[in-house]
């Protein structure tokens, strides 16, 4: 869940830990507020991967680990 404080474009894509976007989650435009996105993370190993949530009013890098 994240929210954005007015509309605009986001984007919430992961990485893997080469750099290599193996997904993207949203590419939209956002009304204000509250959101969710899920990630299932099929087809892909175990490992630490990044995600990077981007919008008109900033952006936010974390990491996470997939574990099967």
């Amino acid at each position: 869940m994240y929210q954005t404080p007015g509309p605009g474009l986001v984007t919430l894509r992961v990485f893997d830990i080469l750099g290599r976007e193996v997904s993207s989650l949203v590419n939209a435009v956002q009304p204000a507020g509250s959101h969710s996105a899920t990630f299932s993370g099929s087809g892909m190993g175990s490992g630490v991967y990044v995600y990077r949530l981007t919008t008109p009013y900033g952006s936010l890098v974390k990491s996470m680990i997939l574990l099967r």
